[in-house]
């Protein structure tokens, strides 16, 4: 699969997630077979761009490239500053976010709520392009199947934005109105996949290596997008790839590889966000590993309470060393629920 000129490694995707998707979670997820993985969404406004918090989420250092990232806004002479401005810092692609349903963001009309405006949409959509065409530089767009149940307008929006030259269109199979909630739907991405040449990716609740399969012979799709089931769960990838190559389900991986990735993990998350704030902010990571292990929420409820990364490091060493002795590999992950996947979404794009 190709997105441009770039060949990407395989078609299982990282999907961006606010406060997830970081150089580190990227790198680490690519590490595990991933092919491809978006960056955070990245504001528009100029004078944002300084700011420590847009510095870190465009930081793409020792990154396997392709090198994607996600722009947010609703200003179309914005966001092709904003496109030309990333290019010039090092993005190999371009990501307009119209999937974003996070009110925050919807109430300043970013993100999802650009597909009520679909004049707006496409004069967004043509600006970005137009900033990236002479770098060669391919434009992509993320967005859900429509604002509402009564308003599903993902078709009509994709036939249009293939026209004004994006490469490739993921769909989220939820409505804005939906947020994470209830189940998603994949009569519309594979109605998409029918309406366009362009490649498109399925996203929504692909939580098992049997659902991404499903999904892509449901709907065509060319890859799937794989969300929050890579929270604490990075090597999902590799999972998956092997069932889709052989039908046959890879081992979990070992407790003893867990702890080293995690550790790795963490040192690579310290290094992008420092001492104060890297501690604080890998918190939720290393909730996510444990979640589902023995002992995993008195350890948490613990770990929370640590100020220093070298004691966090010990923490997390000390309870997969201990782990180790009475387990050799992880368990095979649960699916997700519905309540589970809301309250461990932080903001996804």
């Amino acid at each position: 699969m190709h997105i441009g000129p770039y060949a990407l490694a395989n078609r299982l995707f990282v999907a961006p997630m606010a406060g997830v998707t970081d150089r580190p979670f990227r790198r680490l997820c690519k590490t595990l077979g991933a092919g491809y993985a978006v960056s955070e969404m990245v504001t528009s406004r100029r004078d944002l761009w300084n700011t420590l918090k847009t510095s870190r989420r465009a930081n793409h250092d020792g990154e396997v490239a392709p090198i994607a990232v996600q722009i947010a806004g609703t200003d179309a002479a914005m966001m092709a500053e904003a496109a030309a401005y990333n290019v010039a810092n090092g993005a190999q692609i371009i990501d307009i976010n119209m999937g974003c349903p996070a009110k925050k963001v919807c109430n300043k009309w970013a993100g999802s709520a650009l597909m009520q405006d679909e004049p707006l949409a496409l004069a967004i959509v043509e600006a970005v392009v137009a900033a990236c065409a002479p770098h060669g530089v391919p434009v992509t767009l993320k967005m859900r199947t429509g604002w509402s149940q009564d308003n599903k307008n993902a078709v009509a929006l994709a036939r249009q934005f293939e026209q004004a030259g994006v490469q490739m269109l993921t769909v989220h199979g939820r409505t804005r109105e939906q947020g994470y909630k209830g189940q998603a739907e994949y009569d519309t991405i594979a109605a998409v996949k029918a309406a366009v040449r362009v490649p498109v990716v399925a996203n929504g609740d692909l939580t098992t290596p049997e659902k991404v399969r499903d999904v892509l012979a449901y709907t065509g799709a060319d890859a799937a997008m794989i969300g929050r089931a890579a929270q604490g769960r990075p090597w999902i990838f590799r999972e998956v790839a092997h069932f889709l190559d052989t039908g046959t389900h890879l081992a979990p991986p070992l407790v003893v590889e867990v702890r080293r990735l995690l550790l790795d993990h963490l040192e690579d998350h310290y290094s992008l966000y420092g001492e104060f704030s890297g501690v604080r902010t890998a918190r939720k990571h290393i909730g996510w590993y444990v979640k589902t292990l023995p002992g995993g929420d008195d350890f948490r409820a613990r770990m929370n309470l640590l100020e220093d990364p070298q004691l966090q490091l010990n923490a997390v060493d000390d309870f997969f060393t201990e782990l180790a002795t009475a387990m050799d590999r992880m368990p095979v992950a649960p699916s997700m629920n519905d309540q589970e996947q809301e309250s461990d979404l932080e903001s996804a794009a």
